[in-house]
């Protein structure tokens, strides 16, 4: 009997060698600290900290309670504009905090919110902008921070997929008044589980790390209705592993990323998302758009992937809009979201991770090609 190939992921975690895991598991039982900001938490932060070019961050337990309590630590209330081309955190987080979520357009060629569009969204009961760096493609960030300051709102950059990018040798986290990171299993770095939230300064940051530990500020004293948010030392110390191998790891995801576009290239209807100048990117995922063009629509070629072992996804379909909970608001109308519906339509993210050989993905551009 011949032995069934495997399933091929659209993303899998680095995992290092198992032995290299274990001092840190060791060290973790000598010191007896498996949480309440420990010292491989403590490690954690500044090594990103310096890694990601940025003066001040907070470890939580995941992005999405990180997105909460970025809304939380800026007072938050009344409406958010955002874009439902994301996953549905983005907009879960929102209504967590009792939050209206707005949604606006995103602009044809970057998958991210259009500025046009959020200035259209406005009204007197906007208080802030939450722009995703789609795909770790950066906002318009110029543009969307200018509308912030004509109309006096916060700007929350959620930054899931922006781990180390780069725009003109700046980190894109440095963007807004807050950028939110995930350290999910399925991002370029991961914590198995985790998050984070970069702060401007170091008042910001104190209050952040307030609000995740229950507003505790010692044993007798509360001064906010916080939430537990901490990272455990397990999962700081497995960052801590990651990071000495995340320059290998992103360096392969950009080998994938050229292989991907030279063997598509000649594939007609086939449109892979350019590369935009002076942005160092991360590789985090392979988005292809599935045009007019190509024999296939979209859902057969997703299909016929799938049949194959190849588990592509389609990021982001359906639209944050369309799940129940968002889509009778008057923002959730697709006549209101015209390019993103049009997205949520063609494309097909394929697989990329450093552990992805040049043989996989052969297999993957020739079922591709074939149709």
């Amino acid at each position: 009997m011949k032995t069934p190939t495997p399933p091929i992921y659209v993303t899998q975690p680095l995992l290092p060698p198992l032995e290299q895991f274990m001092p840190y598991l060791e060290q973790i039982w000598a010191n007896k600290f498996v949480t309440n900001s420990g010292p491989f938490h403590q490690q954690l932060e500044s090594a990103l900290c310096e890694y990601l070019g940025v003066d001040h961050i907070s470890l939580f337990v995941n992005g999405t309670i990180a997105l909460m309590t970025a809304l939380q630590s800026l007072d938050v209330k009344g409406e958010v504009i955002t874009t439902p081309y994301s996953f549905v955190a983005t907009a879960h987080a929102m209504m967590w905090n009792g939050i209206k979520p707005v949604f606006a357009d995103i602009e044809p060629g970057s998958f991210n919110l259009d500025p046009a569009r959020i200035e259209a969204a406005i009204t007197a009961d906007t208080r802030a902008i939450m722009p995703v760096h789609c795909y770790g493609r950066p906002c318009d960030s110029a543009a969307i921070d200018a509308i912030a300051r004509r109309h006096d709102l916060k700007v929350i950059y959620d930054a899931a997929h922006a781990f180390a990018v780069r725009q003109d040798g700046v980190s894109v986290l440095r963007q807004g008044d807050l950028s939110v990171l995930s350290f999910h299993a399925t991002k370029v770095f991961n914590t198995f589980e985790g998050g984070a939230i970069v702060s401007p300064d170091a008042a910001t940051k104190r209050h952040i790390d307030n609000l995740k530990n229950f507003g505790i500020i010692d044993e007798v004293t509360v001064v906010t209705p916080g939430i537990n948010g901490k990272m455990s030392e397990f999962n700081a110390a497995f960052g801590l592993l990651q990071l000495a191998h995340i320059d290998a790891a992103l360096a392969r995801r950009r080998d994938i990323d050229r292989h991907y576009r030279r063997t598509l290239e000649g594939v007609t209807g086939i449109v892979c998302l350019p590369h935009d100048a002076g942005v160092s990117a991360n590789g985090a995922y392979f988005p292809i758009l599935v045009g007019p063009g190509y024999r296939l629509d979209r859902d057969t070629l997703y299909h016929k992937l799938r049949d194959a072992g190849i588990v592509a996804r389609r990021y982001f379909y359906p639209l944050i809009s369309d799940f129940p909970m968002y889509r009778a608001m008057a923002s959730a109308a697709p006549s209101n979201l015209p390019n993103a519906t049009r997205a949520a339509a063609q494309v097909i993210c394929l697989p990329i991770y450093p552990d992805l050989d040049a043989e996989q993905i052969e297999r993957i551009v020739a079922l591709i090609a074939e149709a």
